[in-house]
This record gives C-alpha cells, sequence and structure tokens, in this order.
C-alpha cells in the first residue's frame, strides 16, 4: 500500500520543469533524475527531505500549478530570447511570471490569447490534436477573398506541405470579404497564413480570441489574469 506523504517523482518533475508526466518518466528511464544522489527509477516515490536533481542539479521545493491568461500583442514573440530588435512576451510579464511557458503559440505578428502555465499535462491536454481544443481567430486578408477559395479552405482544404488544412470560415461583414473569422481544432504552425498564402492570400491580420474552455474576454493587450481550471 502507498505511503500517504510520499509523492509520485514524475508528476513533482512535471510540475517543476513544466513539461508532461510522460516527458518526465522519459527523464527517468535515461536516468537523468537521482532521488539523494541515487538513481531513481520508474514509479519513484519520494519524501519533502529527499533532495531530487535532474543531471545533477537539484530542484526546488514543490510549487503550486499556476495558469494565466495574457493578451499578446502582435510584434512580440513567445520564445525567451530575443530574435533580433523583436521583444518577447516575457518583456510584458513581471519576473515571477518568467518561468511560465505559453500553451498555443502565436506568431510575431499575430495578437490575442495566449494560456500560461507551469503543467505541463495541461498544455498536453491543451495542445495535442487527440483533444480537440477549439481555437477562434479573426483574420483580416489583404484583398477580397474568392468564394470559389472560399468554398475550398471550409469544404475541401488546402493542400500544405504537411497535409490537408482545413478552416470553418464565417464572414465578419456583409459588405466585405476580406474580414474573416476562422474555427478550428488543429495548430499547426502559421497554419491559417500557410493556408490563405497557399491561395494568393496574405494575412495582414490575425487575432485570436478562445482557446478551448479559455476566452479573451476584456483583457487589454499586454495584460494577464490569473484563472482557476478545477
Amino acid at each position: 500500500m502507498d505511503t500517504p506523504s510520499l509523492e509520485r517523482l514524475n508528476k513533482f518533475l512535471a510540475l517543476q520543469l513544466g513539461i508532461s508526466r510522460r516527458a518526465a518518466d522519459e527523464l527517468i528511464e535515461k536516468g537523468d533524475v537521482t532521488i539523494n544522489s541515487h538513481v531513481a527509477t520508474l514509479g519513484a516515490r519520494f519524501s519533502p527531505t529527499d533532495i531530487i536533481a535532474v543531471r545533477g542539479t537539484p530542484l526546488a521545493a514543490t510549487t503550486p500549478y499556476q495558469y494565466f491568461l495574457f493578451h499578446k500583442p502582435a510584434g512580440y514573440v513567445c520564445s525567451r530570447r530575443q530574435q533580433g530588435d523583436t521583444p518577447t512576451i516575457y518583456s510584458l510579464l513581471p519576473h515571477a511570471l518568467h518561468h511560465l511557458k505559453p500553451v498555443g503559440r502565436l506568431d510575431k505578428d499575430s495578437s490575442g490569447l495566449l494560456v500560461l502555465t507551469n503543467d505541463g499535462d495541461f498544455a498536453h491536454q491543451m495542445t495535442h490534436p487527440s483533444y480537440h481544443k477549439q481555437k477562434t481567430y479573426f483574420v483580416t486578408l489583404d484583398h477580397d477573398l474568392e468564394p470559389l477559395h472560399q468554398q475550398m479552405v471550409s469544404d475541401f482544404g488546402v493542400q500544405l506541405e504537411d497535409g490537408t488544412s482545413k478552416l470553418l470560415l464565417t464572414r465578419e461583414s456583409e459588405s466585405s470579404r476580406r474580414h474573416w473569422r476562422i474555427d478550428m481544432h488543429e495548430g499547426r504552425n502559421r497554419q491559417i497564413r500557410r493556408t490563405f498564402a497557399a491561395l494568393g492570400y496574405t494575412v495582414t491580420q490575425l487575432h485570436r480570441t478562445t482557446f478551448g474552455n479559455y476566452s479573451l474576454g476584456d483583457i487589454k493587450p499586454g495584460a494577464y489574469k490569473s484563472i482557476d481550471i478545477s
């Protein structure tokens, strides 16, 4: 019978490193994790007084899971390192939140909802295709979308180098065919931009408003708020 005071090692690693439990198990299998200087094994548990280390670096005590909604402005990248003159989203966040990772990235020129967390399992459930998390975007094109191209995107899909891309399109205005709402479950790299580019269009604005059960609401650009997912 398991001792209640002992914590599962893979759960602890997932929280501390911001990875999934599967990825934590892979670290353990490789022999990269030790408990009191002894190589850990799959299924291991530990007590609060034990010292856990990954590749020789001790991990701090357990910290709680955190979840935030963040309104990413255009012009920022979702990486920790600045890319040339382009700032990162972390320049907009307090240092206390710099350990959190974005779930479902947005490219530099896109804006809207990001979820930030240190819960690797939650991040996996939000992004893996098998969970079918719906996302809503609003896009502006450089010129009117032809009705035939609308039908291709919505009904048949557009063939890209990594497979067929099919998006649900809804017109935002009866007087314009440049502004569209997009609902989708996939999340391939720059999928929306690449889909329209394949048909000869440039996406001039791309803004995400919902991701799964979470909505941007009235969060201002560059601002964030804590959420409870329980």
